[in-house]
């Protein structure tokens, strides 16, 4: 099973007095590939926030293997909406933007740096698209993009808020199967409503 990355114990969350999560109980395994299923509203996303540090838990506590006390070593794709594409960047520019958390502005990346995000472009099939704007990609495409600004910094546990939801349907398989490729030296957990879709592709639920 390996190490336990993160453990959550009667964690429970609150927007505006409502509670969202409710003394919730999760642990995460190194190369788990969890699936998180649940309706929209129902606190999946909040869970990744919690895990992420965005929202605090008003009970309960997580605990993390020290190997994530870094905040780089968790990746992050959020959902994904028409409107991210607007933004003036390259697609190698934002894939590098995943390095900021710990390098600063993109002016200061190595040509080491450089060299890594070229490599995540072509492991993700993007390279002919390396010098495009976001607002020239399909959903599919603009997916792969945020993928790999997500785990360029290689985490060890890569999050993923309805991954599915921008996806093209010519490349559903292919995504999923470069989170299998993926899940070979990160943990993943992903949260969907769609559990049709994911049931072929995680090895447990939640």
């Amino acid at each position: 099973m390996g190490a336990c990355l993160l453990e959550m114990k009667s964690v429970t969350a609150v927007y505006d007095t409502v509670p969202v999560l409710e003394e919730v109980d999760f642990k995460v395994y190194d190369n788990d590939f969890i699936g998180v299923i649940g309706p929209n509203g129902g606190g999946k996303t909040t869970l990744l926030k919690v895990i992420l540090g965005l929202v605090r838990p008003v009970s309960g506590s997580l605990v993390f293997n020290p190997e994530l006390q870094n905040s780089s070593k968790i990746g992050y794709l959020p959902q994904i909406s028409t409107g991210d594409n607007n933004y003036p960047v390259t697609v190698k520019d934002v894939i590098l933007s995943g390095l900021m958390i710990r390098k600063g502005l993109i002016s200061r990346m190595s040509s080491d740096d450089r060299e890594k995000a070229d490599r995540v472009i072509g492991e993700l099939g993007l390279s002919d698209l390396t010098g495009s704007s976001l607002n020239e990609l399909s959903g599919g495409q603009l997916q792969r993009v945020f993928l790999g600004r997500a785990v360029i910094g290689d985490p060890k546990l890569l999050l993923l808020d309805e991954p599915g939801n921008f996806v093209d349907s010519n490349f559903e398989n292919d995504f999923y199967e470069k989170l299998r490729e993926l899940n070979k030296r990160m943990a993943i957990l992903m949260v969907s409503h769609d559990i049709g879709t994911i049931t072929a592709h995680i090895k447990s639920f939640a």
